[in-house]
């Protein structure tokens, strides 16, 4: 690798906890026990560089990827998808109507709503084991004792969006039925429910090594097919549902996800630790050139209020995921919230910058005389352009640092003075550079703009 670039890691990524499916026991894993059985298991991920990083600019397509004018146009995803995701607060014990009802009311009550969190979203088991005699999806009746529709439309009524989870192959990762073979019927069924979210997994598909097992790590076994069948099947359903891609990164899906759905997974599950959000952020640099109106990398839901992070890194973990134009979907129990974590979850200056009308991501950049990124280790400097201005981000990645760079350095900038706001601290300057001092795992984002 030159001085001056970096290429987005490749390798093992081993600390995601994505396999909710027991393979000998058939059996469902909660978050927390599939945390341990993925140490014994030797599966990875192979991320693939999707460019080198310039010191002096943005990272622009190769002459091989399709233009990034082309994208999935369904009206849909314009700006990163905000909301509540349940699976990492209870996994499948709050797939239920109950639970549903009472996030609904706690994203209006604690001001959510308000800053712009408006799906809620229900991972899986919401559905029952069987289809039922025609073949439809059927929701569990102990579970939404008046159906789906009835939950959907009172968040409705609330001012929220209303999503639910399935799979690309025969089974959910936790053994409920799959799409496969049933997406027209699947789609025009979440249509007449009033669904307008849709998570679409990726276990129980054929593997480039034999079988269909309930995940596939290989790197040259190909989702696009099955992941392009429920993309037009949810395009004729009648009603217009986000179409949320959920397959691990799996065969470099940030090439060619934005013609086929409105976010895409590009990483492993999170893990409850600052070294998987960490791992995660890495890669994301180096496929921010493909997030664009319409279609966001989706780096994973978010881990704040779980007990694995510290302030420090859960202000680091939702800005990296804001400047990085990842969707923004709270895992955790609300009604348990600090207020120091709503606070990072509210803040309206750096929803703003997540929800800029451009849609650029943010990127590594690097300032003169500091060393280069290294492969698959987060570094602290970040930059994006927005509608209105630049990002910088900066992010004390191995400990607290002072970190400072001219503006002359970030790309879209140059010299002379510039207007600089932060966004945590709520400290405003203008000048020709910014220095920080942070302490371990803090982050500070800086919007800046034109001095008049």
């Amino acid at each position: 690798m030159n001085s001056g670039e970096y290429a987005s890691a490749t390798g093992q990524a081993d600390n995601g906890y994505i396999c909710r499916w027991n393979v000998a026991e058939s059996s469902f894993l909660s978050p927390q026990n599939a945390k341990a059985h993925r140490k014994s298991m030797k599966h990875f991920v192979l991320f693939i560089a999707a460019s080198a990083i310039q010191n002096a600019g943005y990272a622009a397509p190769t002459g091989q990827d399709e233009p990034l004018t082309k994208r999935l146009e369904n009206g849909l995803g314009r700006t990163p998808a905000l909301g509540y995701n349940n699976w990492n607060n209870g996994g499948c014990t709050h797939a239920t109507a109950d639970a549903a009802l009472k996030v609904a009311n706690l994203l209006i009550s604690l001001g959510l709503k308000d800053a712009g969190y408006q799906y809620l979203n229900i991972d899986d088991c919401w559905a029952s084991k069987a289809r039922n005699s025609t073949g439809h999806l059927v929701a569990d009746p102990s579970k939404w004792p008046q159906g789906i529709k009835a939950v959907a439309d009172k968040v409705h009524d609330m001012g929220l969006k209303f999503g639910l989870y399935g799979d690309a192959g025969i089974m959910t990762c936790a053994g409920y039925p799959g799409s496969q073979g049933h997406e027209v019927q699947d789609a025009k069924t979440l249509a007449s429910w009033g669904i307008d979210y849709w998570k679409h997994d990726a276990c129980y598909l054929p593997c480039a090594t034999g079988g269909t097992p309930p995940q596939c790590w290989d790197s040259r076994s190909i989702t696009k097919e099955y992941y392009a069948t429920m993309r037009e099947a949810l395009a004729g359903a009648g009603r217009p549902i986000l179409f949320s891609m959920c397959q691990w990164g799996r065969d470099s899906v940030w090439t060619w996800g934005k013609d086929y759905g409105n976010s895409w997974r590009m990483s492993n599950d999170i893990a409850n630790t600052w070294s998987s959000l960490a791992e995660i952020a890495a890669n994301a640099a180096g496929m921010a050139q493909y997030a664009a109106p319409g279609g966001f990398n989706d780096l994973d839901m978010l881990q704040v209020g779980n007990g694995g992070l510290n302030e420090n890194e859960e202000r680091a973990h939702v800005g990296l995921w804001a400047i990085a134009k990842s969707p923004i979907l709270i895992g955790t129990d609300l009604s348990k919230l600090k207020q120091s974590t709503l606070n990072i979850l509210k803040n309206k200056a750096l929803i703003a910058i997540n929800q800029d009308s451009l849609g650029k991501a943010a990127t590594y950049f690097r300032p003169s005389g500091k060393p280069a990124p290294v492969n698959g280790r987060l570094y602290p400097y970040w930059a994006g352009p927005l509608s209105d201005g630049v990002v910088v981000g900066l992010v004390a990645s191995d400990g607290a640092a002072t970190l400072a760079f001219n503006f002359a350095d970030v790309p879209g900038l140059g010299s002379g003075s510039w207007n600089w706001s932060e966004v945590f601290t709520g400290t405003t300057g203008t000048g020709t550079s910014i220095s920080a001092a942070l302490a371990s795992h803090d982050m500070r984002v800086y919007k800046i703009t034109k001095a008049t």
